[in-house]
């Protein structure tokens, strides 16, 4: 009993301003029941800087609660405040402008990182001030029913210290005007974009000097964008997922380090090229489709504006874009890992022009290696796919590549023993490899055991001295040494 006095002392000795910095980690009723510790707590909670009124349902408690909050905290500042409701009520649903007064409060006391994700069944425009926010540092707006964003000519946007703007779209999003949404941000260093399609923007261009960091991730593939432009010299890491631009006016990238793409065709294109791939060439002369307008699509500019990246990650649709809709593939000088997502559906044969136009290549990484022309396990050479004679001289005998990562070894796709034939081929093929990291998927501890010998038996006669070959597994406690 007196260990736990001293302590109950010892903590209530504390400054307030210490119980409150406490009490930003909590939730906020979490943090609001401590009002009923004592006199002294009372209004304690409703010190907290950080108010975050997150996962709630909308209601009259709900609403009374928030009321309280904020009216106990009269005018002092606001470091953050997160929203995140949805009302359920169709009888009595809330009027926006209930909700809306909370917003143009924080925004008063100087918020300055703001996340809203507002879900009503009475619909209007989220409060147009949070584009005129001299304090926002970060902004995080989700779209949903009955709170929407707009953004038109006659819209001022004014955020000087806007660092990190993330947009997401919900059932309804329409008429935000990115041009004139950015040209108000002129430090912001982060962008993320998902679920919005360019064709809801004014321009489909991102322009910003500042930028270094740039998400854009737009689901549906039944459309082309007319034009889209990324003209950020200082981007440092880009991750973009689309369909295939009509054109690419501008890519400037220059600064690029890190880059994930997935560039993919339209279900037009799509099928265009399916058809390209299985028509025969009385087909072709039928239908009078000369050689001249064979690409379904253009990619090049994009694909040569990230060509200073130093780590790609390129996913199954990109390949089969860069088979389609790539003219050339140009030199990726800094590149100096790849890694490349399998598909059975999409072919290998892009992937010469890339290792052979990768000069300073270190780490090559497939998540699987199961590829369209076998419906299983890659045919020994990417080479191979295209080339026809009796010996063929592999394009990996020039690789630059020292450490080779394979993924998802033993999952679903074909057999064991094809996979260990193709594993034993990137041995005798490429020369200066050092490392060899392969992930199984095995259930077991005795599965790996089993894969660890297999492997044993077939790659110790061609691994050279000085490769390394491991085999890494979720069962094992460490990675086990093959060859």
């Amino acid at each position: 009993m007196v260990g736990k006095k001293i302590g109950f002392d010892i903590f209530s000795g504390l400054p307030d301003e210490l119980h409150s910095h406490i009490l930003s980690f909590l939730p906020m009723k979490t943090a609001a029941s401590t009002s009923l510790l004592s006199r002294k707590w009372r209004y304690l909670f409703a010190c907290n800087p950080n108010l975050v009124f997150d996962n709630h349902k909308v209601s009259t408690s709900f609403i009374n609660f928030v009321d309280r909050v904020l009216a106990l905290q009269g005018n002092s500042p606001v470091h953050k405040f997160s929203l995140i409701i949805k009302d359920d009520d169709r009888d009595n649903p809330v009027v926006p402008i209930r909700i809306f007064t909370w917003i143009l409060n924080v925004l008063r006391r100087g918020v300055s990182d703001l996340n809203l994700f507002v879900d009503l069944q009475s619909e209007s425009l989220l409060p147009s001030k949070i584009f005129l926010s001299e304090t926002l540092v970060r902004l995080k707006l989700k779209s949903g029913y009955g709170a929407n964003i707009k953004l038109d000519d006659n819209q001022d946007v004014y955020l000087p210290k806007l660092k990190t703007l993330f947009l997401q779209a919900g059932y309804e999003n329409h008429g935000i005007g990115l041009a004139k949404l950015l040209s108000g941000c002129h430090m912001l260093e982060e962008l993320v974009m998902y679920d919005i399609s360019w064709l809801l923007w004014n321009f489909s261009s991102v322009s910003i000097t500042t930028l270094k960091r740039l998400t854009f991730c737009w689901g549906e593939i039944d459309t082309n964008a007319k034009s889209v432009s990324i003209d950020t010299p200082n981007l440092v890491y880009l991750n973009f997922t689309d369909t295939i631009a009509d054109a690419y006016p501008i890519v400037n990238l220059c600064s690029l380090v890190e880059a994930r793409i997935c560039l993919r065709m339209s279900y037009k294109q799509y099928g265009k090229a399916h058809f390209l791939d299985e028509a025969s060439f009385s087909d072709l002369q039928q239908i009078n489709y000369s050689k001249a307008n064979k690409k379904v699509g253009n990619a090049t500019d994009f694909i040569m504006g990230i060509r200073s990246v130093h780590i790609l990650y390129l996913y199954a649709d990109t390949l089969e874009v860069l088979t389609c809709c790539c003219k050339t593939i140009p030199l990726f000088n800094n590149l100096t890992e790849l890694t490349i997502e399998s598909s059975p559906r999409v072919g290998w044969k892009p992937l010469m022009d890339l290792l052979n136009n990768s000069p300073n290549l270190e780490t090559l990484v497939f998540q699987g290696l199961v590829n369209k022309a076998t419906d299983s396990w890659g045919d020994l050479c990417f080479c191979q796919l295209f080339v026809e004679e009796e010996e063929i001289f592999s394009c990996l005998s020039s690789s630059t590549v020292k450490v080779l990562k394979i993924f998802r070894v033993g999952d679903y796709y074909g057999n064991m023993e094809s996979q260990i034939e193709q594993i034993k081929y990137f041995l005798e093929t490429m020369p200066n490899l050092e490392k060899i990291i392969l992930h199984h998927t095995a259930w077991t501890v005795e599965d790996v055991t089993h894969v660890s010998r297999q492997l044993k038996r077939v790659i110790s006669t061609v691994a050279s001295s000085i490769c390394i070959v491991q085999l890494i597994s979720d069962n094992t406690p460490q990675a086990l040494v093959v060859a």
